[in-house]
């Protein structure tokens, strides 16, 4: 393994603040940070609609991006993923990109409670010009449904941060 290289990603709820935390992450690290939204973004621009448009398009992204996150790994980066890390299927995509590239990984795990993911999503969408769409209480909770903690036996190397 390459000591100074990691892998760093996170799981949280929406709104709990993973974007932030992995912005401060990068800072810290001096580390190379992978937005997913801002390259779904620029690479899809309108087409996503519906959730599957978003599985799709991400997917794309992912298959893209990890020949490129692994090089940077093995060269010795320390690489921020801003890319969502909420079921075991999306956490088994990290897990191959640090295993293949042979560096060890920090999955931080931001523990918010559901009413305070809903206030923070309130909070953000108060500044968005009129007629964007914003994320309902309805569909904070469809989505939220899907979610996944890591459990023990994923193995990863887990650092919590509890929010509220």
């Amino acid at each position: 393994m390459t000591d100074q290289a990691r892998l760093i990603f996170l799981c949280g709820k929406m709104a709990a603040g993973k974007s932030t935390l992995a912005r401060e992450l990068a800072a810290r690290e001096g580390a190379v940070l992978l937005v997913q939204d801002e390259w779904l973004g620029h690479l899809f621009p309108g087409e996503i609609r519906s959730v599957a448009d978003y599985l799709r398009c991400s997917a794309r992204l992912r298959a893209a991006l990890g020949p490129h996150v692994c090089d940077l790994l093995a060269r010795g980066s320390t690489v921020v993923l801003d890319f969502p890390g909420n079921t075991v299927e999306q956490r088994a995509w990290f897990r191959e990109l640090f295993e293949r590239a042979g560096v060890a990984h920090e999955l931080h795990l931001i523990v918010a409670s559901d009413d305070l993911c809903k206030r923070q999503l309130r909070h953000r969408s108060r500044d968005l010009p009129p007629g964007t769409p914003w994320t309902t209480d309805e569909e904070f909770d469809a989505i939220t449904a899907y979610f996944q903690p890591p459990s023990e036996d994923e193995r990863f190397t887990v650092v919590r941060h509890e929010r509220g």
